[in-house]
């Protein structure tokens, strides 16, 4: 059997499976990875049950790269970062996200080792199926919501990068690894990955297919939210599905990888990357945002209203709160979908 039958075959048992999965909430499917993503299933779990994150597989820094390299595994931190974020808030939960984040110190070589990412990488290796272990991993934890790698094979990200080198501003050079990605002191031009025709985990394309509601970010724009674009058979089911799509910005430009960057500029570079891909909404912070009548501009240019909601922490600090995100992402759903019982 082809390794193309192989998938289309995971597809369907994964699209049978889905089918019996419970109505009585939005099915949600939200993508990116890091802590972005995280701020997302932090909120979604708990205004759904049916929740699955999709999570970039291009990491090659810490813990993850190490373990990527020395076993050609995929890299599990931000897998492992989000299982931690789909843990209840109960004492269960709340213990099992501190054991899967706990990170060893010492002076040889577990240092900085996160348990999640040896757990994960053990059951790999015990079941032979990321799905699987995956899944397993999710039960143990009691996690509200389901983990899948957005592709079965790890990714290297690949950047076009003006000025990279400070003493050569006008170069534009190619730069290697989603970390050199991320910290480049120039202006990213353009990203792509290698291989450049990844295979999609075909129970990731399933869920984008059956989800009533997609949520693209927030999060690092160019190596944890755009690449999910460059996996063909994950854009062909973002372009495809019937699911409304929500597009949350970051609370503010990363340092480097989008340094100087407006609101609207991450919109125009996410349409540059997928063209066809088009959003039903735009989330934004209030405060975020200077000029609105460019955002919606931009918005419109993929299909999109912009809705303004305040999502950042009380205490000013650049990150998400759980509970004000949860209720912007609550009042989207009602007001851009369905009222009522979902299906």
């Amino acid at each position: 059997m082809t390794s193309r039958n192989l998938r289309l075959r995971r597809l369907s048992r994964a699209t049978a499976a889905l089918s019996g999965r419970s109505r009585g909430a939005p099915k949600v499917v939200a993508l990116g990875g890091g802590m972005g993503l995280s701020a997302s299933l932090t909120a979604l779990r708990r205004i759904t049950g049916d929740l699955t994150a999709v999570v970039t597989v291009a990491d090659d820094g810490g813990s993850s790269g190490r373990l990527r390299e020395e076993l050609g595994v995929l890299p599990p931190g931000d897998l492992r970062k989000a299982l931690a974020a789909l843990c209840g808030d109960d004492e269960w939960g709340r213990t099992w996200a501190q054991v899967i984040q706990h990170r060893f110190e010492s002076k040889g070589d577990l240092h900085e080792h996160a348990v999640g990412n040896l757990l994960i990488v053990a059951l790999w290796e015990q079941l032979g199926d990321h799905v699987q272990a995956l899944d397993l991993v999710g039960k143990l934890l009691g996690a509200h919501g389901r983990v899948l790698p957005m592709s079965a094979v790890p990714l290297e990200l690949q950047a076009l990068v003006r000025g990279h080198h400070p003493d050569r501003p006008d170069e534009t050079v190619t730069v290697r690894g989603q970390a050199t990605v991320a910290l480049t002191p120039g202006e990213v031009q353009s990203v792509h990955v290698v291989p450049a025709d990844p295979p999609a985990v075909p129970e990731a394309v399933a869920a984008v297919l059956d989800a009533d509601w997609v949520v693209l970010g927030p999060g690092s724009w160019f190596s944890s939210v755009i690449p999910h674009l460059l996996v063909p058979e994950l854009l062909d089911a973002l372009v495809t599905t019937k699911a409304r799509k929500v597009l949350s910005l970051n609370l503010a430009p990363q340092p480097g990888e989008t340094d100087g960057f407006s609101p609207q500029r991450h919109l125009e570079v996410l349409g540059r990357h997928a063209p066809k891909l088009a959003m039903d909404v735009v989330l934004a912070d209030e405060a975020a945002v200077p000029d609105r009548e460019s955002l919606a501009d931009a918005a419109q240019r993929l299909g999109a209203a912009v809705e303004l909601a305040p999502v950042a922490s009380p205490d000013g600090a650049p990150t998400h709160d759980p509970e004000l995100l949860a209720a912007a992402y609550d009042r989207i759903f009602r007001m851009h979908g369905r009222i009522g019982p979902w299906r």
